[in-house]
């Protein structure tokens, strides 16, 4: 039996991940930590029975103490509590599901604690990059990805390492893939919330629809697979039943499939390397009949913005994450367009200062020094 702390159990990952937990007798729920969603918590730890439930927001300790009151589980608040829970000898692998740079923080302590990883956080690799990676080879932690798109990677690269080609991402293109540029100018975000295939939070669905989340995943899979910018392709995939797939060196492309759902790639990544039984039903190739493919639109240019902070390297891919960060915030909260979202990750990479990035106090600052441009430029 192992142990398993799901950072942002409230979120879409962190419920899929919870459920996965459920139905699997190799794992237990020592710990649900939540962001500020008290009452959701309340319900999870309820059914789940933690070791710990932990709430970020402080103001809500007294609703999730009173919530829980009679019942054996732990509870605490605020950043301090999760960075201990994280580090208590009794937790053995750590779900990484906290949304953003704000994972990152979390994501080190586990490091630091040599525990199992199962990451869906992409900014801990977009952000931390290279120091990261160093961090975890002297570490010796096993980190698995969890992202649909990098554990069909993952998945089809056991054994096959030496002989990887080119990655091939698949991208369903959200819910404007096939819209005109003219379109994409009145787009709103009760528009964009509307993903046609998955069930994602707020930040990730309009990351979808603007394809960041796909750069997001190109600079991500550079870190995770060693492999060069130049042999990662994205894939318009509508269905979202091929998650990814590798070309070797001799041409064979390999794919892993699935139904839309990210609770495969969360058991993967946390019973890796074995392969568990599940309860779910089998794909049936016969009832989905066909398959599509096409490149993905020149206007949706967040993308092509990814590849160039990706080659660039160091602190290009803080600025990218962290402009996109506040830009989807704003025009979720209507302060900005659709398309301006890439106008002003464009415009931060373009202007915002490079530092040097050689340790985790440099990547927070670059990040912060990002997101106050970004701010400063929409205040203009």
């Amino acid at each position: 039996m192992e142990n398993v702390v799901i950072l942002g159990s409230t979120g879409s990952i962190g419920i899929q991940g919870l459920s996965v937990i459920e139905e699997q007798k190799n794992f237990a729920p020592f710990a649900l930590v939540g962001g500020s969603n008290v009452d959701l918590l309340i319900e999870q730890a309820k059914k789940a029975l933690p070791k710990w439930a932990i709430i970020y927001d402080d103001t809500k300790l007294d609703i999730l103490k009173a919530g829980l009151n009679g019942l054996a589980v732990k509870v605490a608040s605020g950043e301090t509590a999760i960075h201990e829970v994280i580090a208590n000898e009794e937790s053995h692998i750590i779900l990484g599901a906290i949304s953003g740079f704000a994972g990152l923080k979390f994501i080190m302590t586990a490091i630091q604690a040599k525990k199992k990883i199962a990451l869906a956080n992409k900014e801990t690799l977009v952000a931390g990059g290279d120091y990261i990676l160093d961090l975890i080879r002297k570490n010796k932690i096993l980190l698995t990805p969890v992202d649909s798109e990098h554990s069909a990677i993952f998945q089809c690269l056991q054994g096959q390492q030496n002989a990887l080609n080119k990655i091939l991402l698949t991208a369903s293109g959200g819910p404007f893939r096939d819209c005109s540029d003219e379109f994409l100018k009145a787009v709103t975000p009760e528009m964009a919330l509307q993903h046609p295939n998955w069930s994602m939070g707020n930040k990730i669905t309009i990351d979808s629809a603007t394809l960041a989340n796909k750069g997001l995943e190109v600079i991500e899979a550079h870190y995770l697979f060693n492999c060069s910018y130049d042999k990662i392709d994205v894939v318009i995939h509508r269905e979202s039943i091929v998650h990814s797939m590798i070309e070797l060196t001799d041409t064979s492309v390999l794919g892993q499939m699935g139904y839309p759902s990210m609770k495969g790639p969360i058991l993967y990544g946390l019973s890796y390397p074995e392969r568990l039984p599940v309860p779910w039903p089998s794909l049936d190739l016969a009832k989905i009949g066909s398959l599509h493919f096409s490149k993905p639109k020149s206007s949706f240019r967040v993308l092509p913005l990814a590849f160039e902070a990706g080659k660039e390297g160091a602190m290009a891919p803080i600025i990218y994450n962290g402009a996109n960060e506040v830009a989807v915030d704003l025009f979720l909260k209507k302060k900005i367009s659709f398309l301006g979202i890439a106008n002003l990750i464009e415009d931060a990479l373009e202007n915002v200062e490079r530092i040097k990035i050689d340790s985790y106090e440099s990547i927070i600052y670059a990040d912060e020094c990002t997101r106050e441009y970004a701010l400063n430029k929409v205040g203009e």
